[in-house]
């Protein structure tokens, strides 16, 4: 973990999005952006049995990037940093079109 101080500043990217208009009619639309650590699968037994100090062991290595989420979508990979104390997520690889768009549920 690291903190943000090197961290690029978003007013590039968020300046270029407020020049076209297709983007301005979208930027009000609120989005859930989660971060997954990893995943497993348990038995309702097991589930039962956990108790505070209890360990999980996730599907992940300690040191694989993290799925950066848009409603339920992969949009990229990061890495968990610190911010003033508190946590955040460096972006590191963004996924590409297809596979973004292969996540998204279309409907007619």
């Amino acid at each position: 973990m690291s903190d943000m101080s090197e961290a690029p500043k978003m007013e590039s990217a968020i300046g270029k999005m407020n020049a076209s208009p297709q983007y301005h009619l979208l930027s009000n639309i609120p989005v859930r952006l989660t971060v997954e650590v990893g995943s497993t699968s348990l038995r309702l037994s097991e589930i039962l049995d956990l108790t505070e100090g209890s360990v999980v062991e996730l599907d992940r290595q300690a040191d694989d990037l993290l799925d950066i989420m848009v409603n339920g979508a992969l949009i990229a990979r990061g890495e968990v940093v610190t911010v003033n104390g508190r946590y955040g997520i460096r972006v590191v690889d963004v996924a590409n079109t297809e596979a973004v768009m292969a996540g998204v549920e279309r409907r007619s």
